[in-house]
């Protein structure tokens, strides 16, 4: 059985630190805790959990602190976390098992971690990252924000999840970094101006934003997964400065780097039903409904757009136009994806109103009993 150090960079997280400890403590074999300045209990939670605590003096640069915290470790190897991570009991139990049965030629384990959840608890965005690697391989953490690990050798993609529940408010700290280094005329890297252009649209400042996201793909070097995001994102930027050629433009740039994905399919069906074409929107939801199962990458993923969304506007579409069967029908092909969902809900009972009682809601999808 392979042993495992915990390491994680914290800053007055003690209530999400300890609900992060409780679902991996059985997991880690070492618990390091690095501070970089908490004025709260943080480090009193930590104690309990019978961590390890350093200090590290605070110089606006994640990947440092991650490295510093990595220098720290001596087990075989090293499982990294944020203190509103968790891991949930079925994949504490997948965990265990990984501890068991890893091969020792494996050099780092990348884990889905899931971002959002529906009403039902569906996953509906997630994305993988490397997530435990091998001590002695010495990967190291690259940039001031948004940082990366920088892994290499045999990759393992496992089925464990890590949780995202972030309960704290989101701050100006990325951003503020961004533009100290960029008033410092730093060069950015391709990477830095797509993540810059994030922070910049995260905050509404939408002109900046679509500025660098043009300079990011203007750079050519992009992964293919940042430039098909970046162009999504620039789309919206476009769309909440009201240039709508240009959100079109931005949508169909995304065709350069891949086939369409259900995403991009999704999007342009609603430039065509803000528009109220609904005939070119019914073709395109359609499109994002009968794409081929994207294969798993690396990349951020929103299951939404080639499930349930697309029925929901195919259901939206054809009760304009006055096909209220085929409207029912994708209703019902939407709550088969979620269930709660309210406007699904709502929708069954606007149907059964208009359709009549003889056709079924539940036990079939627009057909007469």
């Amino acid at each position: 059985m392979i042993s495992v150090s915990l390491c994680m960079i914290v800053r007055n997280e003690e209530k999400g630190l300890f609900r992060c400890l409780s679902t991996v403590k059985e997991i880690a074999d070492e618990i390091i805790i690095v501070d970089t300045g908490s004025t709260d209990k943080t480090k009193e939670v930590a104690k309990s959990f019978g961590a390890k605590i350093y200090d590290f003096e605070w110089i606006d640069h994640f990947a440092a602190a991650r490295n510093y915290a990595f220098k720290q470790a001596t087990q075989e190897y090293i499982l990294w976390l944020d203190a509103d991570d968790t891991i949930a009991k079925k994949d504490q139990t997948l965990f265990k098992e990984l501890k068991k049965t890893l091969p020792s030629h494996i050099h780092s384990v990348t884990m889905p971690y899931n971002l959002a959840f529906d009403s039902d608890g569906n996953v509906t965005s997630s994305l993988r990252r490397n997530r435990l690697v091998r001590r002695d391989s010495n990967f190291q953490w690259i940039g001031p924000v948004h940082e990366y690990l920088e892994v290499g050798g045999n990759i393992h993609h496992s089925e464990v999840c890590i949780t995202h529940q972030k309960d704290k408010q989101h701050t100006d700290r990325n951003l503020r970094i961004y533009r100290k280094r960029a008033e410092q005329g730093e060069q950015f890297s391709p990477r830095d101006l797509y993540y810059y252009a994030n922070e910049l649209r995260d905050h509404g400042l939408h002109r900046e934003a679509v500025e660098y996201y043009n300079k990011f793909l203007n750079t050519a070097k992009g992964w293919v997964e940042d430039n098909i995001q970046a162009c999504l994102k620039l789309a919206e930027c476009y769309g909440q400065l009201g240039d709508k050629e240009k959100e079109f433009q931005a949508l169909c740039k995304t065709l350069q780097y891949d086939a369409p994905r259900a995403e991009f399919c999704c999007r342009i069906g609603a430039f065509f039903l803000e528009k109220n074409q609904c005939k070119e929107a019914i073709y395109w939801y359609q499109q994002a409904v009968e794409l081929p199962e994207q294969a798993e990458n690396m990349g951020f993923t929103n299951r939404a757009y080639s499930t349930w969304l697309p029925h929901l506007q195919l259901c939206l579409c054809y009760d304009r136009i006055g096909e209220h069967l085929q409207a029912n029908t994708h209703n019902e092909l939407a709550l088969k994806y979620a269930p709660s969902h309210p406007s699904m809900r709502y929708n069954r009972k606007y149907f059964k109103t208009l359709l009549g009682p003889a056709y079924s809601t539940g036990t079939g999808i627009g057909n007469k009993k």
